[in-house]
């Protein structure tokens, strides 16, 4: 019968265990008050200054855009001729004043070229925004990680003060009827308040965990989807390893971006090389006579000193570092996902481990060995091994979970694809 109730007091232990290391909070026992990832995504996009920044970023591009299709102003024009000289020129007798407008004329395509590189900037502040998206979406999974995470390390931090007050429990039985030294009672206090003392400091960590999360989102923190770190991928099967593609991807989208911008540059540095046009009528009244005549201006610069070759070198040469570090970059990306991929994959080997056969071997050696100790069959230095490797065990396999998880988000960031179609 002793046997039975020991037994039952075992499995009951183990069962509370597993449930605080898979199970949810009892903080999140009301469904509807569960702020999931997603949620949480959504309200830090809202609230996120980096949000407002691209978004003013593609206000300011946009009427920049609008600038870009204007045409020149025309100008108006007053000139006074023939006045204070000498003889019939004395003072404003034989003035002639012109008053008319000149209308620039722009030639070589300069409108188009302008509204060409307007059009590349929009784009790029697009892609902006899109990236800042996908950076607030992967800061955000990170902080909603950990804060699972640091719960989880709470319920095993309580598990593992409950199993350590047991454990006293234990030992002053056997102290009082004589089986042991005190010295068990004193190992098993020990034992009691270092569990206590990292109850403490969990919670703390948790407390701090939750406050990053609320102040990133703009929001409180209700309760969080604990099942979170238990979603790991089916299966640990391989297939063949495809090729690490960067093309597409909204990091390179960036870099692409910037080399249409740089090809906008050179067509608009040689639309300025041709010089334009200031045309215009005007009308001419001479003093001597009291008459009016018309007159038809036309004016054009000559490009004796500066001819914009210089600018199209300039511009020439930027765009081939465009390109250049648009190579690069793919490059780098492609070596940052390959990364990446095996760092998720590793990581979800480790976590599968450690949260199921790790799990369950350590959780059985420390049912094995408390139900030992109670019966007198193994000594208290074995359970203190068995608990003490269980709970490593515990801390472990939330590690390795919340370790996948930020890698799964790292690497959906990396991969993330370019917006399709019009960004404007």
């Amino acid at each position: 019968m002793n046997r039975l109730v020991v037994a039952a007091l075992a499995a009951s232990a183990c069962a509370s265990s597993l449930q605080a290391q898979t199970g949810t909070p009892s903080a999140i026992s009301d469904s509807a008050a569960v702020l999931s990832l997603e949620q949480a995504i959504t309200a830090a996009g809202g609230t996120a200054p980096a949000t407002e920044a691209a978004g003013a970023a593609i206000d300011a591009a946009r009427a920049n855009r609008t600038i870009a299709g204007l045409r020149p102003n025309p100008m108006a024009q007053g000139q006074i001729e023939n006045v204070a000289g000498s003889g019939a020129y004395r003072g404003l007798r034989s003035a002639e004043t012109m008053i008319g407008l000149a209308f620039p004329i722009e030639r070589g395509g300069k409108r188009r070229a302008r509204v060409a590189v307007a059009d590349a900037q929009l784009t790029r502040a697009g892609i902006e925004a899109a990236i800042v998206a996908a950076d607030t979406r992967l800061q955000v999974t990170q902080l909603y990680v950990e804060a699972v995470a640091a719960e989880r390390r709470v319920a095993a931090g309580q598990e593992q003060v409950r199993i350590a007050g047991e454990a006293l429990r234990a030992a002053s039985v056997r102290v009082r009827a004589g089986r042991a030294s005190p010295l068990e009672a004193q190992r098993a206090d020990v034992g009691r308040i270092n569990a206590e003392a990292n109850l403490t400091r969990q919670n703390r960590l948790a407390e701090a965990a939750r406050a990053n999360l609320a102040r990133r989102i703009g929001r409180p923190v209700a309760a969080l989807d604990g099942g979170l770190l238990d979603r790991l991928p089916a299966g640990d099967a391989r297939g063949p390893i495809l090729p690490i593609q960067a093309a597409g991807t909204l990091a390179l989208a960036a870099a692409e971006a910037d080399v249409a911008m740089a090809d906008a540059g050179v067509r608009l540095a040689r639309a300025n090389r041709v010089p334009d046009l200031n045309v215009g009528p005007a009308v001419r009244r001479l003093e001597a006579t009291n008459d009016l005549a018309a007159v038809f201006t036309l004016s054009m610069p000559i490009p004796l000193f500066s001819n914009g070759s210089a600018a199209v070198a300039q511009a020439t040469a930027q765009r081939a570092q465009a390109a250049a570090a648009r190579r690069v970059r793919a490059l780098d990306l492609e070596q940052a996902i390959a990364d990446a991929a095996a760092q998720a994959d590793n990581a979800a080997t480790t976590a599968r481990a450690a949260a199921g056969p790790a799990l369950a071997a350590a959780q059985e050696a420390a049912r094995i060995a408390r139900i030992g100790y109670r019966e007198g069959k193994f000594g208290q230095l074995d359970l203190l091994d068995a608990e003490r490797s269980l709970a490593e065990t515990r801390l472990a396999a939330i590690d390795a979970l919340a370790t996948y998880q930020i890698a799964r988000a790292q690497l959906e960031r990396l991969t993330a694809r370019a917006p399709k179609g019009d960004m404007q």
